[in-house]
């Protein structure tokens, strides 16, 4: 079967069994429909609800006075950097890197997926929707404005998209940072006007969402420059969270800058067990995003009535598609509670991105073509209607504009000649209409309940 004769995928018959992800049985019922499982802690913490105490002394560790007292966290930026100079594989990609360029990797990463969709009879992910009666992928009206302002993190995830390290030094600039802030206003303004004209009091502010590389060791966020700007223009401010950021020295009081702020915390959090958070994220990780998360609680954060929202995020340690959001929710509270006294308001399902880290691993693996199969034996239209792309502009570090933060790694800018940087656009109005560039990574999005970095799409 030729790529330009199937157009949606493989036969029903030949679809592959997505694994069931994180283990604790849930109750029978649900449990028969989506077997949500995933081991227990066996870290000791104090249980119970976390009194409302000074955010610093919690993430040094400090439990109730019958549990052990924890030692204080020092940097895990040397641990990761450890881990990072004893991996052979690591260290030849960098050498590629210098060699080669990222753009030629990124060619041949790229290169691989089509490979396999050729393999598999597939068509172009355009073709897809337009076989499938998918409205055409243009731009609506921008809600969410995504800034990644730095590519340094004290993490070196498995599954990161943005290749994110302690060895990425690229961070936003103050110019960069300025015309952000410039079309903020612009925003605002334009909202005002619009909802003095109507009548209707709609706020029609932006979804100002920071993300990184961890985004909180960037002057850019530290110094608060952008999180006040935002929230003085009225705009509603995200911080995607990795957690062992609340650890680092230099960080003690971000918690409570972050409540001060009213910052919305999306945190990444892909199991509530040890042992499979720490294989994805790396040795200890899952002690200090406990820890972090007992910070963020103790200021207020996933509190009732505290009017601050802590989001956690999940995604797949294998090649499997993240489950219903409305399953997996209630058990990760129910654990997260038993065992850590933590309490959170959502839970964001995402499925891993077949690009950068997670794609070397796939290759490695050998499961590339298998988890490319999935994705596309699992496409739902109704995902593909919601996905974040027609609402969303991305940024990158150094100005460049994207329609999403997927094509921003994969270097995909937007379609329309002559809109490259923030620089060129006086407002993000001039984005409306445009068409969306998509490519074969894009099948992730629309697999199952759809993906999206504000979780499921349908």
């Amino acid at each position: 079967m030729s790529a330009s004769s199937t157009v949606v995928g493989r036969p029903r018959a030949a679809r592959i069994a997505p694994k069931p992800p994180c283990s604790v049985v849930a109750a029978a019922a649900a449990a028969a429909a989506s077997a949500v499982t995933c081991r227990r802690p066996t870290i000791a913490f104090a249980a119970g609800r976390p009194r409302r105490r000074n955010a610093a002394v919690v993430a040094a560790g400090a439990g109730s006075p019958s549990a052990p007292t924890e030692p204080a966290f020092t940097s895990l930026i040397p641990e990761t950097l450890e881990e990072l100079d004893s991996d052979e594989e690591l260290q030849q990609l960098h050498a590629r890197i210098q060699q080669e360029g990222q753009a030629a990797l990124t060619r041949e990463e790229q290169q691989r997926r089509q490979r396999s969709l050729d393999r598999l009879g597939v068509a172009p992910f355009g073709q897809v929707l337009k076989a499938s009666g998918v409205s055409p992928l243009v731009r609506r009206p921008t809600a969410v404005f995504q800034l990644n302002i730095g590519l340094y993190c004290n993490q070196a995830c498995r599954h990161c998209h943005v290749e994110s390290s302690p060895k990425r030094t690229e961070m936003m600039s103050q110019e960069v940072a300025e015309r952000c802030v410039h079309l903020m206003e612009r925003a605002a303004a334009a909202a005002s006007s619009s909802s003095s004209s109507s009548g209707t009091g709609s706020s029609g502010k932006l979804i100002v969402d920071l993300t990184g590389g961890a985004p909180e060791l960037t002057p850019q966020f530290r110094q608060g420059y952008l999180v006040r700007e935002a929230r003085r223009l009225g705009h509603e401010v995200i911080d995607r969270c990795n957690l062992t950021v609340l650890l680092e020295p230099g960080q003690e009081d971000l918690a409570a800058f972050l409540a001060d702020h009213s910052v919305r915390v999306v945190a990444s959090l892909p199991c509530y067990s040890a042992e499979n958070v720490d294989s994805q994220r790396g040795g200890g990780v899952f002690r200090r995003s406990i820890a972090g998360l007992q910070a963020l609680n103790a200021v207020g954060y996933g509190q009732p009535g505290s009017g601050l929202s802590l989001d956690l995020v999940y995604n797949p340690g294998g090649v499997f598609l993240a489950p219903p959001q409305a399953k997996l929710e209630p058990v990760y509270k129910q654990e997260l509670a038993d065992n850590f006294g933590i309490t959170f308001n959502s839970l964001l399902c995402l499925n891993n991105m077949p690009i950068k880290r997670w794609a070397d691993h796939l290759v490695k693996e050998g499961k590339l073509e298998e988890y490319m199969a999935l994705l596309v034996d699992s496409f739902n239209p109704a995902a593909a209607e919601g996905v974040m792309c027609r609402d969303t502009i991305s940024v990158g570090w150094d100005g460049r504009l994207y329609d999403c933060d997927f094509n921003q790694q994969l270097e995909l800018g937007l379609t329309t000649p002559g809109l490259r940087t923030v620089f060129d656009v006086e407002s993000l109005e001039e984005l409306t209409g445009q068409r969306i560039a998509v490519d074969s990574h894009c099948f992730g999005c629309t697999a199952g309940a759809g993906s999206s970095c504000q979780g499921a799409t349908s």
